[in-house]
């Protein structure tokens, strides 16, 4: 299995467009044809992990977190992350990263967090928005299934992961005149001429629009293709956090023993709310979620589940919110299985193992 096949899967599969703009996902280190034997999966890619990797022969690291985060100027081993690149590099070890793309597809690390403690009706708590583009194209009626399945094959049409092949057709009258060097699909030079035309409508993925494009000038059979490609406005499958509500009430006592034994947590700081002695609503974000504390309030919530709150966040919650900080790691540890699990729907072949190494650098006493 070369590498550039299971990078090139990954990409699609958790689309690097997901990923927030300071982050860094994808491959990070390694030659794409790399012949790659066995994956090792981990949270962190520590220098640790690396060991582990060398010793049991695993050639390609996959984590949530990136190793290479900001800016590498120079590979000499002066922080633990020129270290364990140079250790890599050495023993021709690739490294792959997914992380915020992987937080915000739908059934992603938030959704989770959600299963595991077993929340019902759940959806994303903040959309992405300006995600998507609409593509309206005029074509002779002939050509119209023709035309659909390569644009459904290149990614037009699905939206979320309960539909695909989804395009609206309208009939009409086209009308035009061929001029002199054209090389027209009917009709005669000079002559006024018209059409029975379908205008085929599909929405995708904005980031596909170099391929849906390509691909509609290679199938189409007109010698210019008329058609209007925009973004569009509208909430996507994707996006921060999630949201969902317990099948019954818990007292907020209950729901901490809940929390703590379904996410292993050693401990959860948390902060009460005079009014809010049940819990049923939910909002969650795996990792750092300080960022939603304003969105799982608006949505309503009784309780927020993420963590790295800082001090002044107990305040923000502005006595309207039960915050629950329950470690940034135990929020996320499950996300190795999450990677397996993406993997294996394409590659059931591959030899794919879970890290033994705890990178957990947050001890409790």
């Amino acid at each position: 299995m070369k590498l550039f096949e299971i990078s090139n899967y990954l990409d699609t599969r958790v689309p690097l467009a997901f990923q927030e703009e300071y982050d860094n996902c994808g491959l990070l280190i390694g030659d794409k044809s790399l012949e790659v034997h066995s994956v090792l999966i981990s949270l962190d890619c520590t220098e640790a992990v690396v060991d582990e990797a060398i010793e049991n022969k695993h050639n390609l690291i996959i984590s949530h977190h990136p190793l290479i985060f900001h800016g590498v100027k120079k590979i000499i081993g002066a922080n633990y992350v020129e270290s364990i690149i140079k250790k890599a590099i050495k023993y021709d070890i690739a490294i792959y990263a997914m992380h915020t793309n992987l937080d915000n597809i739908h059934g992603g690390v938030s959704f989770q967090i959600a299963k595991k403690i077993l929340l019902q009706n759940t959806k994303i708590l903040k959309p992405k928005t300006n995600l998507f583009s609409q593509l309206s194209v005029y074509c002779p009626a002939a050509y119209t299934t023709e035309v659909q399945n390569a644009l459904f094959a290149s990614g037009a049409g699905r939206v979320g992961d309960s539909y695909d092949r989804c395009s609206f057709l309208s009939k009409g009258m086209g009308s035009f005149r061929p001029l002199e060097g054209a090389k027209p699909f009917t009709g005669s030079i000079g002559e006024e001429s018209s059409s029975e035309e379908d205008k085929i409508e599909v929405i995708f993925y904005s980031y596909l629009k170099s391929k849906i494009l390509s691909t509609l000038s290679d199938v189409h059979p007109y010698e210019e293709v008329a058609y209007t490609c925009n973004e569009i406005d509208i909430p996507s499958p994707c996006g921060s956090g999630v949201i969902g509500e317990l099948k019954t009430k818990m007292t907020v006592n209950d729901f901490l023993k809940h929390v703590k034994q379904k996410m292993h947590c050693n401990t959860i700081k948390y902060n009460l709310v005079s009014n809010k002695k049940h819990i049923q609503k939910v909002a969650i974000c795996g990792g750092s979620g300080s960022f939603l504390l304003k969105d799982a309030i608006a949505q309503d919530a009784d309780v927020y589940v993420s963590s790295d709150f800082k001090y002044h966040d107990f305040f923000d919650s502005n006595n309207q919110i039960i915050l629950f900080d329950i470690g940034h790691y135990e929020s996320e540890y499950f996300t190795q299985q999450l990677i397996f699990d993406i993997l294996k729907e394409n590659f059931s072949k591959l030899a794919i193992h879970l890290t033994e190494v705890c990178t957990n650098p947050v001890l409790y006493y």
